[in-house]
């Protein structure tokens, strides 16, 4: 079996290679792999800059955007050869802590957590699979071209839940989303904002290529200016930060409506320092009852969520927002880095 791999901290590992063939234990569906979208994450595992493999082996399997199709399924399982399944990444840590007990393993409190393709068990990155019943969701048979997305979009998934349910602390009734970032993440943040009925502002660099089509095809503004300078003008009751560009996250938190919510999804560079006045922001964000949180990763409840907005999306938008399909063999292309690129898949 072929599978897409990597010495974990060692870079110029990657490599496509022989595996052994997956077994499926008794609550296990075994999967042939379709597709597998390609992140950060992965570029920075290929780069060595972490990643950790099974106990025991020196290789990882990569890959944690997955996409395939059930080839067996236990008897009384839900699932029947031919479904279309993603895979969960995370799993509970062995010793849950309360977060962990409860279902909420994207709030892991003591880090023991694993993920696949990531932490400690093999990704979904090979031309077959195996997966818990309990970590397998059904997607609907039309979204075969585009089932991938799946993964990215319970990030925004968790990212929304978690802004409506800090929203619900008082009387909450949003009209206007900014969303910092038009890459896979930003984009489908904004998705989610307009299937919410919010006006919807994206703000990237980006001048031309597809991201501002993306944008106004969902009927959402895109803007190439100052995040500044739009942050101020459209002073958002909610916004999602989705680039970890420091300068554009202390922006987005100054210029927000008063009882604003921002939700950090990018993550920082350490060691970028800003001069900011943090004796101003601590008053702003005070007196007017806002809120900064990060949120990471997503549990099932948030797979759940994310398999109703991708169902209820235009399928015509989201094919355009796979800009390459691209060979197992031919990976090391997968992951160039192109000014046109949105999301770049692997074809298993």
């Amino acid at each position: 079996m072929r599978a897409l791999t990597v010495i974990p901290l060692k870079s110029g590992t990657a490599a496509v290679v022989d595996m052994p063939e997956p077994e499926p234990r008794a609550d296990e569906l075994l999967v042939e792999g379709i597709a597998l979208g390609v992140c950060g994450t992965d570029r920075e595992i290929i780069a060595g800059d972490y990643g950790w493999a099974p106990p025991g082996e020196e290789r990882l399997i990569l890959g944690h955007e997955s996409l395939g199709r059930v080839l067996e399924a236990p008897d009384g399982s839900g699932f029947s050869t031919g479904d279309l399944v993603v895979g969960v990444v995370r799993r509970p840590d062995p010793e849950p802590c309360v977060a962990c007990a409860h279902g909420q393993f994207d709030f892991c409190r003591n880090g023991r957590y694993t993920e696949r393709g990531i932490k400690e068990i093999h990704g979904y990155g090979s031309e077959r699979w195996t997966v818990e019943t309990g970590y397998a969701v059904k997607l609907d048979p039309s979204l075969e071209s585009v089932g991938m997305l799946m993964e990215p979009t319970t990030i925004v998934a968790k990212a929304w839940d978690q802004i409506e349910k800090i929203g619900s602390r008082a009387y909450f009734d949003p009209k206007c989303a900014l969303i910092a970032g038009a890459g896979p993440i930003g984009l489908l943040a904004a998705m989610l904002g307009v299937q919410r009925g919010l006006e919807v502002h994206v703000v990237d660099r980006n001048r031309g290529g597809p991201k501002p089509q993306l944008v106004h095809g969902l009927g959402a503004h895109y803007h190439y200016t100052d995040v500044e300078q739009i942050a101020k003008q459209v002073k958002a009751d909610v916004v999602v930060e989705a680039t970890g560009a420091p300068e554009v996250v202390f922006d987005v938190i100054e210029h927000n409506a008063a009882f604003g919510i921002v939700c950090l999804t990018g993550v920082s560079p350490r060691g970028r320092n800003l001069t900011i006045d943090i004796g101003g922001l601590n008053r702003d964000l005070v007196l007017e009852n806002d809120v900064v949180f990060g949120s990471v990763n997503a549990n099932l409840d948030h797979y759940a969520l994310a398999a109703e907005a991708l169902g209820n999306a235009d399928r015509d938008w989201l094919e355009q927002m796979v800009s390459r399909r691209v060979p197992l063999e031919d990976f090391e292309d997968a992951l160039e880095r192109r000014d046109d690129d949105v999301k770049v898949v692997l074809d298993l």
